[in-house]
């Protein structure tokens, strides 16, 4: 056992390691105080301090005889694992360059009524461990004097965590820690407020202070990690949180989860290979296919009851399930969740259910508003389609204005209530028919009829069947038509105009289109084979007089052998192609003709399959025909019924 003389002794010798270490004088009313006047002396925390206690200070009686604690003080010595002496610059940038949470060890001391109990614990990291001293600080401070100083000296140096009985003290009952708990915010939340213990009194251990919140019917949500610590380094006179109650949490109510944006203001802009946004293709038609999930049915969850620190149970409420948004061409899967579509068209939510029209109308014009549409379905515009715009459609495409420079492209009908202006580049395009009031400088491509009531001016137009010009003013004047069955129209041509009006009919168009496209690659390839054959014959013809040719030109040769191997190979198909499409035409079978029921005017060329006639004079209400493969003028014929009305009942006026 030591004695407060040893205690001097042992700091002196710490002293007398290293002279050139700064040393401080320090006082305070309390070895605390005088130790942290010390460390704000050397500018260093207090952890890193060692001391000396030249003089011993006083309370006094009563205010009598109050005396100050009075210390020597200097920076310690930190000897690390493996790495011998640092000094405090070494030591600062070791802190500074660590990537590890770095925790200085630490020592502590409880007093109860079984004796003086001493805990170490480790340092983290690059942390410093705890000294002698600072055991030797608290023992002192709490007023221990019978100890064992090996003992203290083994429990710093293992730092195992644990409390080791060390010695014993005089108990004052009278000066021992107490506790106050304090329950509020409805139960859900416990505070204890802590008193410090005067000398001679006993601290609260973690068990105690479980015990004392049991005793005040705290029994939930008690934060015993906190605890433990709080025992070791307690908070005096402040309330602090020990244990928390949970909220109930109630359950989410049935959602649905939508697989389409539901927002129309979200607009999904696109850009182009140029890098620029294209802000035509505004995608603000949600196009769906037959089959498709549309939206899934989340179900509700449940609540999670919540409990109070004395251990209250609060329920908590249940999602609650909502009605199925079922509209219009749509079902509820087997699965009793997921909404999918009965038809092709557009998703749109109305009244707060999920729909699918086969009809998309446009209350306006296609412009930069819409923007290009596609569309599922059909689609209806109650305006104009402006230059430079696109409407695409599974459906039918029924507009009520006019088409400017645009492309409309349709898999079934395209009705135009105005007329077309194509400006020369605006292009229709139809599975079925197309009909129009006009149309004027547009390409237009139809799979069954084209029908215009005032008539086709230098427009360029292929219909599968017929085109049909029936009305007061139905001309067609310049451009080139063909059908595979008839044209017909009041006026042919224009005895003014100088533009060639072309009127084809006994052939398909599109396979027409074909065979020319055909035919000009295979003049393309025969011109390159020919180019090739006499490369081919010139470095032949070299190699014959040399006996050899240059590394270069060989190389060059076999390139040119490869290309005139694969050009012939492109050449046989395209050979293949041709001679299949020439077949097709040849075995069209249809009464193909071209009538006028007023005029026509010189300067209308009539195509019947491969005959070909100038129209030299003028001729009233006839119609061209083929016979023993020349073209005759006979007495006008009218148009088939079905040709005026077209397969959905569209008429032709």
């Amino acid at each position: 056992m030591v004695d407060f003389v040893r205690l001097q002794n042992l700091i002196r010798e710490q002293l007398e390691e290293d002279r050139s270490v700064r040393t401080v004088t320090a006082r305070g009313a309390t070895l605390e105080e005088a130790v942290s006047e010390a460390a704000t002396l050397l500018e260093l925390p207090v952890r890193r301090l060692e001391y000396e206690v030249t003089e011993k200070g006083s309370p006094g009686i009563l205010g009598s005889g109050k005396k100050d604690w009075v210390i020597n003080a200097y920076e310690r010595v930190i000897i690390k694992e493996d790495e011998g002496f640092e000094d405090s610059e070494d030591e600062e940038s070791a802190f500074a360059g660590s990537i590890v949470e770095d925790l200085d060890g630490d020592v502590f001391l409880h007093l109860n009524v079984d004796g003086a109990f001493l805990k170490a614990i480790p340092p983290k990291g690059k942390g410093y461990r705890a000294s002698e001293s600072d055991a030797m600080r608290l023992i002192h401070g709490r007023g221990v004097t019978e100890f064992d100083s090996e003992l203290v000296s083994r429990v710093v140096t293992e730092a195992k965590g644990k409390y080791v009985r060390i010695g014993d003290f005089e108990h004052l009952p009278t000066n021992d820690s107490s506790v106050t708990v304090d329950i509020a915010d409805g139960e859900m939340k416990a505070f204890i407020t802590v008193t410090a213990p005067g000398l001679g009194g006993c601290d609260i251990s973690v068990e105690t202070f479980l015990s004392f919140l049991r005793n005040n019917r705290v029994i939930y949500g008690v934060n015993e990690e906190y605890l433990r610590d709080f025992a070791d380094r307690p908070v005096y006179k402040e309330r602090v949180v020990v244990a928390e109650g949970t909220r109930p949490v109630n359950g989410r109510d049935s959602y649905i989860q939508y697989n389409f944006e539901t927002d129309q203001s979200r607009l999904k802009l696109r850009e182009g290979s140029n890098g620029r946004i294209d802000f035509k293709d505004l995608n603000i038609i949600k196009n769906v296919v037959q089959n498709q999930p549309l939206a899934r049915v989340v179900p509700p969850e449940s609540g999670v009851a919540g409990r109070t620190v004395t251990g209250k149970v609060i329920p908590a409420k249940n999602g609650k399930t909502i009605l199925i948004p079922i509209g219009n061409n749509v079902h509820l899967g087997d699965d009793g969740a997921t909404i999918i579509a009965d038809i092709n068209g557009q998703v749109i939510i109305s009244g707060g259910k999920i729909n699918v029209e086969e009809v998309y109308t446009v209350n306006g014009d296609v412009n930069l508003k819409t923007g290009n549409i596609i569309f599922l379905g059909t689609v209806v515009i109650n305006g104009n389609v402006e230059d430079g715009f696109s409407v695409k459609a599974a459906g039918n495409i029924e507009v009520n204005g006019t088409v400017e420079k645009a492309e409309l492209d349709a898999e079934g009908d395209i009705i135009v209530h105005q007329g077309i202006t194509g400006k020369n580049t605006g292009t229709i395009k139809s599975g079925r028919s197309v009909f129009a009031r006009f149309i004027e400088n547009a390409i237009i491509e139809s799979g069954n009829m084209v029908a215009a009531s005032d008539g086709i001016i230098n427009s360029q137009v292929d219909a599968f069947k017929r085109i049909v010009c029936q009305g007061k003013r139905a001309h067609i004047v310049g451009g080139r038509l063909r059908a595979s069955e008839e044209i017909n129209a009041k006026i042919l041509g224009s005895p003014t105009s100088g533009t060639e009006t072309i009127c084809e009919v006994g052939i398909d168009p599109k396979s027409k289109m074909q065979l020319e496209k055909y035919t000009a690659s295979k003049e393309t390839m025969e011109k390159q084979l020919e180019d090739i054959h006499r490369n081919l014959q010139t470095l032949i013809n070299i190699k014959k007089q040399r006996k050899s040719l240059p590394e270069d030109k060989e190389i060059y040769m076999k390139e040119l052998m490869d290309k005139r191997q694969l050009i012939s190979g492109d050449l046989r198909q395209v050979n293949n192609g041709i001679a299949k499409v020439q077949e097709y035409l040849n075995g069209i079978k249809v009464r193909a003709r071209v009538s006028a029921s007023s005029k026509v005017y010189p300067g209308v060329k009539i195509i019947i399959k491969e005959a070909v006639s100038d129209v030299r004079t003028e001729y009233r209400s006839v119609t061209f025909i083929l016979e023993d493969n020349l073209i005759r003028v006979t007495k006008y014929e009218e148009p088939d019924e079905d040709a005026k009305r077209g397969p959905d009942g569209y008429t032709t006026n």
